[in-house]
Parts: C-alpha cells; structure tokens; sequence
C-alpha cells in the first residue's frame, strides 16, 4: 500500500515550502508535490508606479539575492525606454552581482544545504589530528589548517551541546544512514561552516562597497549607478579588491576542497546518484569582464545533451496556472501576464498526516506559478549555467568542469544529478571566485579615461513602452517584464529562478523539476526522510521570491489603507 510522507515547512530556505511524497511498499517515491503556501503580490503593488521606482520596490521581494531583483527590474526600465548606462555603471552593476554570487552560493552550501552531507554529532567523536590529515587529501593548503583549529572548531560545537542550546544544530536527521562522511570528514566540514560565517560577512562588505549597504542596496539607478565617490577612491577599490581575494581564498581551500571530499564519499550513494529527472536547462548571460565578452553565455540545452546548445528565445516563456492558485484559462507570456489569486483550501480527505490534509493533486495547490519554454518544464541555476556553458565551450568554464570531473573520476553524466547539481554550484563559484576581478582590473582601466556613471533617462508620457530585464541571479534565470503607459507601470510580471523549479503539475500533465527531482527517491527512514532535504535543498529553493504572505487558516493578517494622494 502507498503512503503519504508530508514536510510542512522544509526548513533552511527563504520562505515556506511544503513537499508531500507519495511512497510505495518499499520506501521508494513514485509521486511527489511542492506546494508554497505563501503569496508574492508584488506584481499587483507595482501597477500605477514610476517606473524609476520598479528596481528598489522589486527588490523587496528577498533579502537572500537581495540585489538580483533591484537590478534585473531597473534593466527591464532600461530596455523599455531605451535608456543608455555608461559603461562604467555596467561594470560595478557585475561587481555587485560577481559579490552577490559568491556570498549566496557560500551560505547556500554550508548555512542551509551542508548540514544535509555533514553530520554534526559524528563530528564531535572525531580524531583532530586524524582530520587534519584527512584534509589534506582535498587541498595542498586546506583551510582547516591544522589538528589546532580543528580542535577549536569540535569544542565549540560540544560547549553549545553541552548547554542544550543547539541553535543550528538543533531538530535535525543526525544519525541517518544516507550521510556517508566519516567522523573525520564531518568535522572538516563543520570546521568550515563556522568559517563560512566569517567569509559571508566580507563578501557582504564587497557588496557594500558599491552598494551602500548590504542587505538591499540603493546605488543603482535607471541610467547608470550613484556610487561614484567610491569608484574614484582609491583605497574603496582596494579595499574591495582584497576582500574580495579573501573570499575567493575561502572558496578555493574550503569550498572546492569539502565538494571534493563529498564526491568521494557519497559518489556511489544512490541517494544523491538521482534528483535531475527533468531534460532541458537554461540559462542568461551574466558578469561583464570587458566591453565584449561576458563570464558566462545563455543558451537551452535539451535532453542533457552536452554536445550542443541553442540560442534563449524569450517568446517561448510561458507561464501556466493550471495546478497554481490564480485564476488564468491559458499559458501566458509574461508581457501579457496576470496575476489574479484564486485560492482554495486543501480539501479534507481520508488521509491526513500531521493533522494537515493532504494535497488534492486534482486541484490547485501552490502559489508558485508553472513555467514553460516551448511548453516543457526547464531547470535553471548554477548546474544549467556550467552544463550550457560547457556545452558551449566556454574556455573559462570548460577547464573548470574537466579537472573537477577528473579529480573525482566521475563521468560528465553525473553532472545530472543532486551531487551534480551542488556541484555545479561550487564550480559555479569557483568560476567567479577565479575570473571577476577581470570586471574590477576593465573598469580600473576604462577609468584613466572615463568617470561617467549616469545617463539621464526620459520618459515620455504620451508613448507606451515594453521590456524586460533578465540576468543570472545566484539561483537561476531571472526574468521582470512591464509595460508603461501615461508614464506609470500598467503591467509588471517577475518570472524568477524558484518559480521555474519549484511550480506545480502543468496543464499538460508535464512535472516540474522539484516534483519530478524526488520520483525515485528511496527514504531509508519515512520518519526521518534527509533525503527529501537533500535533493531540494540543492536547487537553493527561495520561496520568498515566488510567493509572499499568506495565513495557513486563511485569515487576514494586516490590513494596510494608502491615502489616494500616497498613490
């Protein structure tokens, strides 16, 4: 007989997601659901607005990618009206962007997916000295430097045991049988997650520097960016620049070295040898390294095929509501998009698990929307990055993905799966981490000769305007599209990285990459089921950027009234 496993919510990600799996007599999920139980909304709070306040509203969608959706909106602006950004303004909008990467994929991995490898109690049994050896086997100068360190890093997590204060470590699968690393192994990684605190910190601070603050910066503009004091500072691009080597340093000795280690130790899980079940992967153009050539390349690859890659036909997106609670009766592109909430509760049924119904699959059961390139199911992320990329022979990513896969002595076809896709990642990182201060040595260059920042733009409020704005956020393509008209937003739609993974059952039937992730998946234990987390937590899901607030009973939480003359 099948049963029902529901994890509602799955912790360690922004947001609120709920995953019910369907498990036949021997464990193993033969059907699987996504469902966020949040509503965004922000598409409808932007009709009526300038549109030179679209980037700073929009990025208020998340404090995780906090730039990604402040920039992606102020280009979908610039490509709507045409606006000129000097060159310049491109470079420090690649800088915080290059930033942001490095510090999302460093917090993703160790704050909110690395505790799904790393065993925290096995670690506090392990040898330091024993470990230290182990280290070095990943890395000629692994951060975890020494048996000292080591040590340190094992007492300190044993003082919060011994208070029973665990914070992080707290309500966790600790003991299940699907962690492979050794005792020794484990206390590396848990060496490194305490550092990885530190290292988020000075990759915030690169952030700032051209931002202002971090989280949510203000520098950029419609028409070129505002921190020009800093640009022609001498010691701020210094500054920048060491911080920035100081993270790249972690993300060489740590990062790559605990993705290595990984490899060898669960490379043979059937675990994490699964989890890419959907075929085709896409992905933007992302980081200026000179007027001419970009760090990374868009492209689709199709059917995991790695011999080839097509050009991004953006009249190809679609977005379908069939499974998601709005109400639309086709697929819509985002220009002419919707969003209309139509909510229905869970209906109640014979089988509840944990007090909570569980989903009718019939009916609609998330607010995350389903979209569609050519009408099938897309990954998107690091992973689609390094795979189109490779696929393109890119000369910066392609040496990146061969030396990992033969330090490992793993087949590209392993690319393909949750081990894979953490791996895609670090590499991912590791490619920044090693080739954007070319977009920081271009701009100090560009300026012996040009310090402008800023275009003034024009808007016209008797034309009607369309555009978009797409770049590589830290989890995937990332899309706002809006129409202008009387010189205010008349339409404003966000098509982001969580919204293509995370979205429900289409109307054709067609799974999308979460639900279609865990089919196949066998739980060691139904009770404990880390591998569920494993393999979603490896998208980096964000559901804050699909969906935003929304009561589970149904009740209103605030009610807020705006004067007209706010308006």
């Amino acid at each position: 007989m099948s049963k029902r496993v529901v994890i509602d919510p799955i912790t360690r990600i922004e947001g609120h997601l709920r995953i019910e799996v369907e498990l036949d007599a021997n464990n193993v999920i033969n059907k699987a659901w996504a469902s966020s139980t949040l509503f965004r909304g922000l598409e409808i709070i932007m009709k009526g607005r300038t549109p030179y306040d679209v980037g700073l509203l929009m990025q208020r969608i998340c404090g995780v990618c906090t730039s990604s959706h402040y920039l992606c909106g102020t280009l979908a602006v610039e490509d709507a009206i045409n606006a000129q950004v000097p060159l310049n303004a491109k470079y420090i909008r690649s800088l915080i962007l290059t930033t942001l990467q490095l510090h999302d994929h460093i917090v993703h991995f160790y704050i909110l997916h690395g505790l799904d490898w790393i065993d925290v109690v096995s670690a506090l049994s392990a040898d330091p000295a024993k470990a230290a050896t182990e280290a070095m086997k990943y890395s000629a100068t692994p951060m975890a430097a020494g048996e000292g360190d080591l040590r340190a890093a094992q007492e300190k997590v044993q003082g919060l045991v011994n208070t029973g204060k665990l914070g992080p470590f707290a309500n966790a699968y600790w003991g299940n049988k699907t962690y492979k690393f050794t005792p020794e192994q484990n206390l590396i990684g848990l060496s490194h997650y305490l550092k990885a605190l530190e290292i988020q910190r000075i990759a915030a601070e690169c952030m700032a520097v051209w931002g202002g603050k971090n989280p949510h910066p203000q520098s950029i503009v419609v028409g070129g960016v505002t921190c020009v004091r800093d640009m022609l500072d001498p010691a701020r691009l210094q500054e920048f620049k060491q911080k920035y080597q100081h993270v790249a340093d972690f993300v060489e000795r740590a990062y790559q070295a605990d993705i290595l280690m990984a490899a060898a130790a669960y490379g043979k899980a059937p675990s994490v040898l699964g989890g890419c079940n959907v075929d085709t992967f896409m992905c933007s153009e992302s980081i200026l390294l000179n007027p001419d050539e970009n760090l990374f390349v868009s492209g689709v690859i199709r059917n995991k095929d790695l011999s080839k890659a097509e050009k991004v036909d953006i009249n190809l997106i679609a977005e379908d509501v069939t499974h998601a609670w709005y109400d639309a009766n086709k697929p819509q592109h985002p220009y002419d998009g919707t969003t209309i909430p139509e909510h229905t509760p869970f209906i109640e049924r014979d089988t509840i698990v944990g007090k909570r119904p569980t989903i009718n699959e019939a009916g609609k059961y998330s607010w995350v929307k389903s979209p569609r390139y050519n009408g099938d199911p897309v990954e998107v992320g690091p992973l689609a990055t390094m795979v189109v990329n490779y696929a393109q022979g890119n000369p910066r990513v392609t040496p990146i993905v061969n030396e990992f896969l033969k330090q490992t002595g793993l087949p590209a076809g392993a690319l393909f799966t949750t081990l894979g896709r953490t791996a895609g990642r670090m590499l991912h990182t590791l490619t920044i981490s090693r080739y954007g201060l070319e977009t920081f040595e271009s701009m100090v260059h560009n300026l012996n000769s040009d310090h402008t920042t800023y275009i003034e733009p024009a808007i016209d409020p008797d034309k009607e305007y369309k555009g978009v704005g797409i770049i590589e956020a830290p989890r995937g393509f990332l899309s706002h599209w809006l129409r202008i008209k009387n010189a205010k937003v008349e339409n404003y739609q966000a098509v982001v990285p969580t919204t293509w993974n995370a979205g429900p059952i289409d109307g054709n039937g067609k799974v999308g990459p979460y639900e279609a992730s865990l089919v196949g998946l066998h739980l060691e234990d139904p009770k404990k089921p880390l591998e569920v987390l494993r393999v979603i937590h490896s998208f980096d899901p964000c559901m804050a950027c699909s969906v935003h607030v929304m009561d589970y009973k149904g009740q209103s939480l605030s009610e807020f009234r705006i004067p007209a003359q706010a308006m």
